[in-house]
């Protein structure tokens, strides 16, 4: 298995954000290059396998990159297939498989000639193994320690100074073959999400002076209108000019109920066009997309090692010497080569690295396939050890839209009268909650009359005075405290039901005449995924809201809440969180916006809907890209089993391959044998790793 470098070099300070993610692309384009990422101090940080690849990666850096402007652009002797590693392997395990097995039937067949080609067999087993005696002994040089691939060289040599090389290759076959397992299992996973967002898209219908024309899809630009018919796929964001039609948004939402859209609405690139056509005015294209931008950032995320990662490099690293020193210590006591070999044959280095990296890529693309992007995998890591759930209120608990939800009157007022005044006297109103009775008099076909003169009285009401049925009358709108300093009879008439969030009391005359009640409705399975997150182990869930004390206590009972804080400003919030941090592990969900600050306080930020998605990328650790609180215990679920798995790996790691090196140094095994037993370990923990793209039973599904 290959030894895994770092670097991290200093990027130039005139190169712009397109270059500097253009300069991402390119590196993990180059061969041995694991991953790739721009962090905001502006240093490069890069993993790679091959320690020449510095040198290419220094020429990136100081070479004329900064005038690049597309992959085309990119010099030809520094880029590469991103799959060639995949088939670099594949080609070594095919040559050493098929030289074993022609080297066998000579043997077999032609002894007497067989024994003759004892030079040309050891100079076949080291070309096989030219790269790993080149990583092994440049790890010695460089790092001064040893690796895996130097544990793998010291056994060849000894098996070609012994005078088998045979014993040798038959291993190397093996760990070739194991190597393209694991390596095609990792790459499979880090690649899972950019394959299931893939636009596949070359042409589109764009119209052309009234005419729909096919085009290449790089011919498409900002305002220009294109058309989608049944069954393509949308590959621009933009707005629906005309037409109506169902559209699959799961790629982008993770939620497979379509969502219809008409005139004026929002389409996304990557969702699927089910039934009927549009007409759509390109808002981003190319690059800019939702998509596009999401994979980049689920690329980028899968290059954030998490502390577990580095914990499992270095403890990796710090088992290579006991695999040298068991070899020694076998050696003195048996001088017995073939136990020797089984001790070089046998690390921990491969099944630690390889399968605690393919968790994390695993589970940030099992995360992005239901709609839930996590930004690296130190917040998978971090979210598993969250105890608090910290809510916002409006635009998190609530949908951030309040409705009409009750009509009250006293007796002798028709209802939609007493709306009619009302909606009157808010017409002109700024008020958010005014929109709603606008909305709710729309809706059922409700006369406005526009002939009002208004007064507003800051923080308390609404004075209007109109003609309505040929009759003069003075309508007050407002707070029970502003019916009170205006000294309306008959407030007592109105019975409010408990637990209601805002009241508009309503008086005609001095006289009260009824109210209207406005709530922003909860999201739906809000409480179900509270009650989950509950389940999982979450100590403590509480909200935070600008609202006001009343509002929030109605919440707070209705989800039963561990507790609230009202009246509080977006610095508030961010004081609360750091508070909060230093007895608890704390997770914020919030909208992306005014939650700015308490996002970024929070040992997690998560922003919950898809119309803050812009922001959210932006600010958030996590974004949840639909409206769906169910997907808050999903992650939490996720993050934990990715930990989970992650331990037993490393459990099963340790203790198979310790067992081995116990077997092999007691003469019970011989090295083909404890080099199976090592590779099987490695591709095991590998694809226990990637059943998390799979694994349908930690995210369950809402019914």
């Amino acid at each position: 298995m290959s030894e895994l470098y770092h670097c991290v070099l200093r990027i130039p300070s005139d190169l712009g954000i397109k270059h500097r993610s253009l300069l991402e692309v390119v590196a993990r384009r180059l061969r041995g290059v694991v991953s790739a990422c721009t962090e905001e101090n502006g240093r490069f940080s890069v993993y790679f396998t091959e320690p020449r690849t510095r040198f290419l990666l220094e020429k990136l850096i100081a070479g004329d990159f900064s005038v690049v402007s597309s992959i085309s652009d990119v010099p030809k002797q520094i880029q590469s297939d991103p799959e060639i590693e995949a088939k670099a392997c594949r080609s070594n395990a095919i040559v050493s498989m098929g030289g074993f097995a022609l080297l066998e039937l000579v043997k077999r067949t032609l002894p007497v000639f067989f024994s003759r080609l004892s030079v040309l067999r050891s100079v076949f087993v080291v070309f096989i193994s030219r790269q790993i005696i080149s990583n092994g002994v440049l790890g010695l040089i460089k790092d001064r320690a040893p690796n895996a691939d130097t544990l793998t060289a010291t056994a060849v040599v000894a098996s070609l100074l012994a005078g088998k090389p045979e014993s040798s290759l038959s291993l190397l076959v093996l760990s070739n073959f194991a190597e393209m397992l694991s390596l095609s299992a990792a790459e499979k996973a880090r690649k899972h999400i950019s394959h299931l967002l893939n636009l596949k898209e070359k042409f589109i219908w764009k119209m052309v002076d009234g005419t729909v024309v096919k085009t290449p899809i790089q011919n498409v630009h900002v305002k220009d209108l294109v058309v989608f018919y049944l069954g393509e796929k949308i590959s621009v964001d933009g707005i629906v000019i005309s037409g109506s039609a169902s559209v699959d948004q799961s790629s982008l939402t993770g939620e497979y109920v379509p969502s219809y859209k008409q005139q004026g609405d929002s389409v996304f690139a990557g969702t699927l066009v089910q039934s009927g056509q549009l007409v759509v005015e390109a808002h981003r294209v190319g690059d800019d997309t939702n998509l596009a931008r999401i994979v980049h950032m689920v690329e980028n995320a899968q290059n954030r090692r998490a502390p577990f990662q580095n914990f499992a490099d270095r403890m990796a690293n710090m088992l290579v010497p006991i695999s040298f020193l068991s070899a020694a210590a076998v050696y003195v006591a048996t001088r017995d080569v073939q136990r020797v070999l089984n001790m070089f044959f046998i690390d921990f280095s491969c099944g630690l690295k390889l399968s605690t990296a393919t968790a994390f890529s695993a589970a940030i693309s099992r995360a992005a396939q239901i709609g839930i992007l996590v930004k690296g995998g130190n917040f998978i890591e971090s979210l598993s050890d969250i105890d608090t759930v910290v809510l916002d209120k409006t635009g998190t608990i609530t949908g951030g839209h309040p409705e009409v939800t009750d009509i009250i009157t006293v007796e002798g007022i028709d209802s939609r009268e007493l709306v009619m005044l009302v909606s009157a006297a808010e017409r002109n109103s700024s008020h958010p909650l005014a929109e709603s009775v606008l909305n709710y008099a729309k809706a059922n076909d409700i006369e406005i009359p526009d002939n009002a003169v208004t007064d507003v009285v800051v923080g308390r009401g609404i004075k209007a005075h109109l003609t309505l049925f040929g009759q003069e009358q003075d309508v007050l709108v407002g707070s029970r405290i502003f019916m009170a300093d205006n000294e309306v009879a008959d407030l007592e008439c109105i019975s409010i039901p408990a637990g209601s969030w805002n009241v508009f009391y309503v008086a005609r005359n001095a006289k009260a005449i009824g109210a209207v009640i406005i709530s922003d409705p909860i999201r739906k399975d809000l409480k179900r995924a509270i009650n989950r997150m509950r389940r999982d182990g979450i100590d403590e869930i509480l909200m935070l809201t600008g609202d006001s004390k009343q509002n929030a206590e109605a919440v707070t009972r209705q989800l039963d809440l561990d507790g609230y804080r009202s009246n509080m400003l977006p610095q508030d919030k961010a004081d609360f969180i750091a508070r909060k941090q230093t007895v608890s592990r704390v997770m914020m969900v919030g909208d992306g916006i005014n939650d700015a600050p308490a996002l970024a306080y929070a040992d997690i930020g998560v922003t919950l809907g898809g119309k803050s998605t812009d922001i959210a990328l932006e600010t958030a650790d996590i974004t949840i890209t639909s409206d769906e609180p169910l997907k808050l215990p999903d992650i939490i679920s996720i993050s934990r089993k990715t930990l989970r798995l992650v331990r037993q790996n490393f459990a099963i790691t340790i203790a198979v391959n310790s067992m081995a090196l116990l077997l092999g140094a007691l003469g019970k095994i011989n090295p083909l044998l404890a080099a199976t037993i090592h590779n099987t370990a490695t591709v095991a923990v590998v694809l226990n790793s990637s059943r998390l793209l799979f694994d349908k039973a930690g995210v369950r599904k809402s019914v």
